[in-house]
């Protein structure tokens, strides 16, 4: 599925894919929200060698920025995928991104989309069921998307996961004690995580 290309070869992705999606940005929207970093393609390439995500319906990528990890679910997993995103010209790159994409894979409307909106006002639906983060706020508005993602849950009861990239120990803390969900999996990024022991996923679930 993956090509193992390492962490320098962000530019093959983006020419694969045909996207533009490096770079950092920060939020402009107070303290609750932070800067845009994409998740790097390396760590994308170990975790889905090694996370099944068999049987998931559709991902939800919360900050999505200009959209790296929705097109790379989407283009190697063919899953249909959406991205949260409030910052305004973030949203217009994925935008911009997603048209490119589009036309060079001839797609119909609809695999990918993108909502310009704060996170917390997204509303889950009876498909969502497999959610990314990587550190896009404060644990104060992730505890209200947790909470609306929870409230989704109880209207339609289904296998959930909640993927966390270089989590946040107010994030772990929070999904630990205050919530049903249960710490299922840990992917170490390999070389990586020895350097630095935040270069990991969590993966946390409920049925």
């Amino acid at each position: 599925m993956m090509t193992g290309n390492g962490p320098n070869q962000e530019p093959y992705y983006e020419k694969l894919l045909h996207i533009r999606t490096g770079g950092s940005q920060e939020s402009h929207m107070g303290f609750h929200y932070y800067r845009y970093e994409p998740t790097p393609y390396f760590a994308l390439e170990q975790l889905f060698g090694q996370y099944d995500v068999s049987g998931a319906h559709q991902f939800v990528d919360f900050g999505c920025g200009k959209g790296r990890f929705p097109f790379f679910v989407h283009h190697f997993l063919e899953m249909r995928t959406i991205g949260i995103e409030m910052n305004d010209s973030l949203y217009q790159r994925a935008q911009e991104n997603l048209k490119n994409y589009t036309v060079k894979n001839h797609l119909t409307p609809g695999h990918i989309q993108f909502y310009h909106c704060l996170a917390e006002d997204y509303r889950v639906r009876s498909t969502d069921d497999r959610f990314y983060f990587f550190n896009p706020f404060s644990v104060q508005i992730f505890m209200r998307v947790v909470g609306n993602i929870l409230k989704s849950f109880e209207d339609s009861q289904r296998e959930m996961h909640l993927i966390l990239y270089y989590p946040s120990d107010d994030y772990t803390f929070f999904l630990d004690h205050r919530t049903a969900f249960q710490l299922q999996t840990e992917i170490l990024l390999q070389d990586e995580f020895f350097r630095n022991p935040n270069e990991r996923f969590l993966i946390y679930g409920i049925r």
